[in-house]
């Protein structure tokens, strides 16, 4: 039985910042639920109800919401987001 990934994004299609989000969970190898929002009204509700946010990507770790892109490349450059994604990983 294949294990659920620790981390969930909302995206878009054509969004920037998403793609800039995932391509940091590819290179450290992590693999990550997406949920699309284009064309998606009640997806992206949501997502809003979730995270208080209308921006994507919105990023959770676990049950963790981190935020965005740029909070996500945050938790990297303070050395903080390999320990959140193996916390995660330990969590039932």
């Amino acid at each position: 039985m294949a294990q659920q990934p620790k981390v969930t994004l909302y995206t878009t299609r054509w969004c920037g910042f998403c793609a800039r989000a995932k391509d940091l969970l590819e290179r450290k190898g992590e693999p990550y639920l997406e949920i699309p929002v284009d064309g998606e009204p009640e997806k992206r509700q949501q997502m809003m109800q979730l995270s208080g946010r209308h921006t994507v990507p919105q990023i959770w770790i676990g049950k963790i919401h981190v935020g965005g892109c740029d909070d996500l490349y945050a938790l990297e450059r303070s050395g903080q987001l390999d320990s959140l994604l193996s916390q995660a990983g330990e969590q039932p």
